[in-house]
């Protein structure tokens, strides 16, 4: 044998402890891509709940912003509505109010 054959070390000669050591490294890659593959689901999951949960809110937006366009058609009949009652109330006060106090003031001459 030569120097060179005498002070090479063979990297992983089969023995138990090797294997045994083998078996644990493969077994923890395994729990750690089970364990991605969970935290994959988990994500994405989220990002589903995220998505409906965005879109829910889009339309409750867009409801409320028909509620308030709906809110202020209402508001703008009853404003109308008001302006109406107050012409015929101050109609009415002028032609019968007015008839009756100037009936008032020539029954009294």
């Amino acid at each position: 044998m030569s120097q060179t054959e005498k002070s090479v070390i063979p990297f992983a000669p089969m023995d138990k402890g090797n294997d045994q050591l083998d078996k644990a490294g493969q077994s923890i890659l395994n729990l750690l891509h089970k364990a991605a593959g969970v935290a994959e689901q988990n994500s994405q999951q989220a990002l589903d709940i995220a998505q409906k949960l965005s879109h829910q809110l889009r339309a409750a937006e867009q409801r409320i912003a028909d509620l308030e366009a709906e809110a202020e058609t209402h508001r703008d009949s009853a404003e109308r509505a008001e302006q109406w009652l107050h012409k015929v109330y101050s109609e009415i006060e002028e032609r019968f109010l007015r008839q009756e106090s100037g009936r008032a003031r020539t029954n009294a001459r």
